[in-house]
């Protein structure tokens, strides 16, 4: 397969360039880090100028650098890489370390090595031993962490296509392509190696994903004595993809779905062991949480959250191709859209005062997304159709309670052209909405 360019995460990489942090490359295993940072970008500093003596690339989960996954090794072979380069202590030298978490201890060499001058630093790591919360606290407030995401369909457009292209000539409209393309990403998502699979062949890749990298990776880094716990809840968070919930009641469930078993047996499912299992699947970027928010009293809700898979081909396989409801599948990609495209996205809740049977009840009316960015704020619904006035009053209802300034959007799966309404709210079809990178503001 051909190396599918990513140029979004270039342009940041490049934004962050000799910024005097380390840059940390994270996400979900086999979405595409290492191609990222050694394939794409290293040729994006070979076309600015930069000689390849000036990249130490060292790829820690290969046999040729085994000996280099102790902190000590690590480090004097990149000192003495340093010495060796002929510079004149003015230009910038990039080291680029592939699956730190191989070295214990690596962010004191991290650290280390931030000491020197003119040094560049950019780092990934799996989810194994690598994790979010690990950098934050270990590089001491010098770190920038870059979020690798499964290809959103924009990226996955292109190369479809191409892998396609026999069957696109001019008796073939190109938006019938888009259509195909569609229907392939959302039911095998968006992991760059799915395309290069047959399409009998493209379930049982993902299954083994899962099985053997991802349940393999957060047993053994977590110590869970029961796995098989950990296969059921996210069988359970695949099959409410989109819907609120919470830890209490994925344990209910659970113990319900047990019957008559013993008690030691039931606490395999207990609360805490569902909590601590769902922040596992976070730590490893198998999963998302979009939390409530109320949106008029600016505050967040605790009792429930939604959870969206960074992948929604994982997510399938899991059910084996079993609850394909476009609607929710949709809904997540759209949750995954607004993550990549950088904003902070959280589940709206808007309370009206309603009469109902003679009394006046407060009633929660549900934003899908809320996405924040800086100053920006974007309210998202998802419909995926809107047959008649009566399903986009129904849509319309919460954006209409919302009185402020800031932009109202809806998306349905028809192919339209992007309509206004004297409320203001945005009407726009879901292929504009992931392919136009400034969708948001049309």
């Amino acid at each position: 397969m051909d190396v599918i360019s990513r140029e979004q995460y270039i342009r940041r990489l490049d934004s962050m360039r000799n910024n005097g942090s380390v840059k940390v490359l994270t996400g979900l295993r086999r979405c595409g880090k290492t191609t990222v940072l050694f394939t794409l970008f290293k040729q994006h500093l070979l076309n600015l100028g930069i000689t390849e003596d000036h990249i130490i690339e060292i790829a820690l989960d290969s046999l040729d650098y085994e000996n280099l996954r102790e902190k000590h090794a690590l480090y004097d072979y990149i000192k003495k890489s340093i010495s060796g380069i002929s510079h004149s202590g003015k230009e910038e030298i990039y080291i680029f370390i592939d699956e730190i978490q191989y070295v214990d201890g690596f962010w004191e060499v991290v650290n280390s090595l931030m000491r020197f001058q003119n040094v560049d630093i950019y780092v990934t790591g799996s989810n194994s031993k690598m994790l979010s919360k690990d950098i934050l606290t270990e590089f001491r407030g010098r770190s920038t962490e870059i979020k690798i995401m499964p290809l959103m369909f924009s990226e996955f457009l292109p190369v479809y296509i191409r892998n396609h292209s026999e069957q696109y000539n001019n008796n073939y409209l190109p938006r019938s392509a888009v259509s195909d393309a569609w229907k392939e990403y959302y039911t095998y998502g968006g992991m760059p190696e799915v395309l290069t699979y047959e399409e009998n062949e493209k379930v049982n890749y993902l299954q083994n994903l899962f099985e053997k990298l991802y349940i393999k990776d957060i047993v053994e880094r977590n110590k869970i004595k029961n796995p098989e716990v950990l296969r059921q809840l996210l069988e359970v968070l695949s099959s409410s993809t989109g819907s609120l919930t919470n830890p209490s009641n994925i344990s209910k469930t659970f113990k319900s779905s047990l019957g008559r078993v013993e008690d030691d047996e039931k606490e395999t499912a207990s609360y805490n062991t569902v909590s601590s299992y769902i922040g596992y699947c976070l730590d490893a970027f198998l999963i998302e949480r979009a939390e409530q928010f109320n949106i008029k009293g600016r505050k967040y809700i605790e009792a429930k959250s939604k959870y969206y898979f960074s992948d929604v081909g994982l997510r399938n396989a899991i059910l084996n191709l079993r609850q394909q409801e476009e609607n929710h599948i949709m809904e997540n990609i759209i949750y995954n859209e607004l993550i990549y495209r950088g904003y902070k996205v959280d589940v709206g809740v808007v309370t009206v005062r309603e009469n109902i049977d003679g009394k006046r009840k407060d009633i929660p009316l549900e934003v899908d997304f809320v996405a924040n960015k800086g100053s920006q704020r974007y309210y998202v619904q998802s419909a995926f159709a809107i047959p008649d006035e009566s399903k986009m009053r129904q849509e319309s209802k919460s954006l209409l309670k919302l009185n402020d300034a800031f932009k109202k959007i809806i998306v349905i799966k028809d192919d339209i052209k992007v309509k206004r309404d004297e409320s203001g709210i945005v009407t726009i079809g879901l292929y504009e909405f992931l392919l136009n990178e400034s969708s948001l503001d049309l």
